[in-house]
């Protein structure tokens, strides 16, 4: 199950993202999206888990969590 993440800091790494999906289940693959030119994070990202279930597990229990003094995002993508 592919999800969308948005409202991540701007130095947030792929593995830090893949980590706090990790307890829900068997993370694919996380990805950061970045500004072509500058490299700097557009704040927004995703994230594939192996199972349906775990994703959408991940999703009630992340979207709108604080993390960093900022309320995550997470929809299915």
């Amino acid at each position: 199950m592919k999800m969308y993440v948005g409202n991540l800091i701007y130095n947030m790494t792929e593995r830090e993202l893949a980590d706090l999906f990790r307890p829900f289940g068997e993370v694919l693959s996380s990805h950061i999206i970045t500004d072509q030119y500058t490299r700097q994070s557009k704040n927004m990202g995703y994230v594939v888990m192996a199972l349906r279930e775990e994703g959408k597990k991940a999703m009630k229990r992340l979207n709108g969590k604080e993390i960093n003094d900022r309320c995550l995002v997470v929809r299915k993508a």
